[in-house]
Order: structure tokens, then C-alpha cells, then sequence
């Protein structure tokens, strides 16, 4: 092991992607994101290997079933190959990854919910940590010159945001501390902080990740998430905020307030915003990197904004109603400060307005309904 260890990481490995075929495998592949980097990468040439199997129907029930866009992505990506497979399946990932060698690997696959994670805690950690490191171990094995990018999420700085004095306004909180005017930075603490059991399970798969990279000089990145959202969501009321909150607007169902006044603030990005910057760390990647990955300031609204502007482009008033208590570590006001992720990939930055996003979640969803 030594020579790994001691071996310097090149941010620019030349070995990246030059003898394997330009196979592409990506966990969570009928996710949101997922599903987003394989209709993108399959774009550019890249045969897509995906790996799910539904196990958001099992955490979410019916409602969170995803079995329709691994049916869209079988009918409209040629070559793509889908694999049965759970992650926290050591033998059978190992493998897989054998057996594909991926010119890069995209790990979206997870448990995301902090409510859920409490009532399935064994599942939830073997999921989110484990099958991470399973992934991670396997790529080691099997190839490990190539790019691993991981989902990570916000919430492995648990609820140490709220430490940021803040200040109520009109429809929203904001951070009274200048030092945060452009948001969270990757240097800001973990420690000390309730995250949630999700939150410290993807907490360890984050810090395995860096470890992988930085120990093993392997080219990984943690994206810690903001909102991660987009048309192709199956947002439940544990997970997916903006397109469960669009979906209840749409069916004249409640949509249930936790805590803050409905204040509370979160950055949203687009998937398709997330698989290009994925694409950028592909094409130039670093050893253990950490990056912020949210919709930053500019595409940051509170519960009570978007319940706006989603009436905007619905017709339709939002049905909600207010519970006078707060998840366990949700965030008051969150949103990242992207000026690091721009300074490493300068030709990268985000292209879908909060609002354009929301109206196609909207147009989505009303497909659905329809369909």
C-alpha cells in the first residue's frame, strides 16, 4: 500500500479515461440526479450503466416509486444498461465495477431523508455509508484512475448554520454576519452540530470519499447539496421539497409547514445544472475535493416565496397548514457560496433561474396528471 499512500495527487491525471471505453456508471440512475448525468453523458458519447433498484418506493412507499424513469431512460438512451442492484451488496458491486471499469463512476445513490433515517436507522447507515464504501473499494480495485463523483448534502454541517445570527424579514430569514453574505463556504464547520442520523450517515460517506482520494491519491469530489430539484422528481413530503410543495399545489393537497414561520431559506439547483458541473469534474478532475453544490443566493427562496411563485405559474392557491415545530437539524437559512466551485471550473456556472425551474417542475407534474 505504501506506494499509494506516499504517491502525489496529480489534479489532472493523464491516465483519466485514455485506455477504458468511455463507459459511464451511475448509482441512483432512476433518481433525479441520477437519471439528469445519464441523459447527459449519454449525449456525449458515454455508454451509461445504471445502478438502482427502486429502493425509494421501499423508503417512501408507492409515492416514491421511480420506476417510470428508469422505463425513460431504457426507451430513449440508446445503449443504456440498467443493473438490478442495491449498493449495500459488497459482492455484487465489486463485481460489477470488475466487470464494467468505468471511465468514471457517479454516486447518487442514497437513504435522503432525515425523518426516514430515524425509524430505519440500520438500513439508512448501510445505505448511505456503507454502499459508499463499497463503491469507493470496488473503484479502487477495478479502476482507480477514474473520476468518482459523490452526492453528498448540505447536511453534513448538521445544524451549525443556525449558530449564524440571522435576521427575520417579510417573508424569510436572512444572515445578519456579513462574513456569510454569499453563503455557506466548504470551510465551514462540521463538528459540534445535530445532523440527524441521515445526516451523520452521509457525513461518513463524505469523509470516506475525501479519504479515498486524498489517502489513495484517487481523482473523488464530495458535492454537498443545497435543494437538489427538477422535473424529473418524485418528491414525497420527506424528501423533495420543491416538487412535493408544486405537486400539492396542483392536486389542492395540504402542504404541511414545519417550524419558522415558513421562513426557512434553501438554495435550489436544477439537475441539469448539477450533471454539468459533474461533467466539468470529469474532464478535470481532483484528488479528495469539496464542493458546495446549491443554486447559491440568486436562486434561494423560503417556503412562504415559493408558495408565490408557484401560484404564478399554477393559477392555483397553495393549501398548506402550519406545524409550530421544526425538523430535528433543519437548517433556518441555507444557501452555498458557489465562489469556490466557479474558481476551480470557471466555465461552469448556473443556467436555470429558480423560477424557470419551478415552472418546469409545474409543466411536469401537470404531464403526469395528465399521462
Amino acid at each position: 500500500m505504501a506506494n499509494w499512500v506516499e504517491r502525489p495527487c496529480d489534479p489532472y491525471p493523464d491516465c483519466v479515461n485514455s485506455s477504458k471505453s468511455k463507459n459511464l456508471l451511475v448509482t441512483g440512475s432512476s433518481g433525479l440526479i441520477g437519471s439528469e448525468v445519464c441523459v447527459y453523458f449519454a449525449q456525449r458519447g458515454y455508454t451509461i450503466h445504471g445502478v438502482d433498484n427502486n429502493q425509494r418506493a421501499v423508503f417512501f412507499g408507492p409515492q416514491g416509486d421511480t420506476r417510470w424513469n428508469q422505463q425513460r431512460l431504457q426507451r430513449d438512451l440508446p445503449g443504456f444498461v440498467h443493473h438490478e442492484l442495491d449498493i449495500r451488496d459488497r459482492t455484487r458491486v465489486l463485481a460489477l465495477l470488475k466487470e464494467v471499469r468505468p471511465a468514471a463512476i457517479v454516486h447518487t445513490a442514497a437513504q435522503p431523508s432525515h425523518d426516514r433515517a430515524a425509524a430505519i436507522p440500520f438500513d439508512d447507515f448501510d445505505t448511505n455509508a456503507v454502499g459508499t464504501l463499497n463503491l469507493l473499494e470496488a473503484a479502487r480495485q477495478a479502476c482507480p484512475e477514474s473520476p468518482f463523483a459523490h452526492m453528498s448534502t448540505n447536511k453534513v454541517y448538521g445544524d451549525a448554520p443556525n449558530s449564524i445570527p440571522l435576521k427575520e424579514l417579510e417573508t424569510r430569514w436572512e444572515y445578519a454576519d456579513p462574513t456569510y453574505e454569499n453563503g455557506i463556504p466548504e470551510t465551514f464547520t462540521i463538528d459540534q452540530s445535530k445532523h440527524s442520523l441521515f445526516g451523520a450517515s452521509k457525513v461518513a460517506g463524505d469523509i470516506m470519499v475525501q479519504e479515498y482520494g486524498r489517502y489513495f491519491s484517487m481523482p473523488t469530489c464530495c458535492l454537498r447539496g443545497g435543494c437538489l430539484t427538477g422535473p424529473n422528481h418524485s418528491g414525497v413530503e420527506l424528501h423533495g421539497f420543491l416538487s412535493y410543495l408544486v405537486k400539492c399545489n396542483l392536486e389542492g393537497k395540504e402542504y404541511r409547514v414545519f417550524g419558522y414561520k415558513g421562513k426557512q431559506v434553501r438554495d435550489n439547483i436544477h439537475s441539469l445544472d448539477v450533471a454539468r458541473f459533474i461533467a466539468a469534474f470529469v474532464e478535470a478532475p481532483r484528488c479528495g475535493e469539496v464542493y458546495n453544490l446549491g443554486g447559491g443566493k440568486a436562486n434561494s427562496t423560503s417556503i412562504l416565496e415559493a408558495f408565490k411563485l408557484t401560484e404564478r405559474f399554477t393559477g392555483k392557491a397553495q393549501v398548506h397548514s402550519y406545524v409550530d415545530q421544526n425538523r430535528i437539524g433543519d437548517h433556518i437559512c441555507y444557501y452555498s457560496d458557489l465562489r469556490k466551485m466557479r474558481s476551480h471550473y470557471p466555465k461552469w456556472d448556473i443556467t436555470k433561474s429558480l423560477e424557470e425551474t419551478i415552472r418546469e417542475i409545474v409543466e411536469a407534474w401537470q404531464l403526469r396528471r395528465a399521462g
